[in-house]
Parts: structure tokens; sequence; C-alpha cells
């Protein structure tokens, strides 16, 4: 499995959970949750490659996709993931809101990406 497909599985399914969240479905949410973090896992094993492919995604044409990117690129790649969520961030709803939490726990030094 190439990078880009592996890149475009943690994109598809990050758009699945967050469709899954406004239909109300919890259980659907969580799957696709333990399908995006599994993708994140494989593309970051493949250091600045992997983070290469991921950054691909800062330009994606939903925003949860671009926000979900930027939040697990901003430890490794701050001057690129930064503005991606400083932009959805100005926003309304529960993506900008996802994003300005972001924002605010990096801010305060407190930001931590927990998923090993």
């Amino acid at each position: 499995m190439s990078l880009e497909s592996i890149a475009e599985d943690f994109a598809r399914n990050v758009a699945e959970h967050t469709d899954a969240i406004w239909r109300g479905d919890r259980t659907g949410g969580r799957k696709y949750t333990k399908r995006y973090i599994a993708a994140f896992k494989k593309l970051r094993a493949h250091g600045d490659a992997g983070r290469d492919a991921l950054a691909a995604l800062l330009t994606h044409a939903r925003m949860d996709v671009r926000v979900k990117a930027a939040t697990y690129l901003l430890s490794d790649r701050p001057t690129q993931a930064r503005p991606v969520l400083e932009e959805a961030a100005k926003g309304k709803g529960m993506i900008p809101f996802l994003a300005s939490q972001t924002l605010k726990y990096w801010e305060e030094g407190t930001w931590s990406l927990d998923v090993d």
C-alpha cells in the first residue's frame, strides 16, 4: 500500500467519523476513529515520508480532514499545521471549535497527541 493510499484512507475515515457523529452514530464514529488512527500510525512509521503524505491533506476539500491532519502534524510540523488550524478556528461549528481548542492547548504548552 502506498503512502498516498494510506493518507487517503486516513482522510476517508476522518470524513466518515465526522458524518457518523452528525448522524448521532457513536458506534460508527468510534469505528472510524480507530481506522484513521491506524492509518496515522502507518504513516508515522514511515518518518518524514509519512508526514509528507499526511501534510498533503492540509489542503483537502473537507475542513474536518484538514483540521485532523493538522492536529496530527502539529507537534512535528507546527509551521505547516498551525495556519490550517488558525484558519479553521475562525469559523463556527464543531470543527472550528476543535481547531481552536487544539490551538489553545498548544499555546498553553499542554498539547499532547496520545495515539500510542
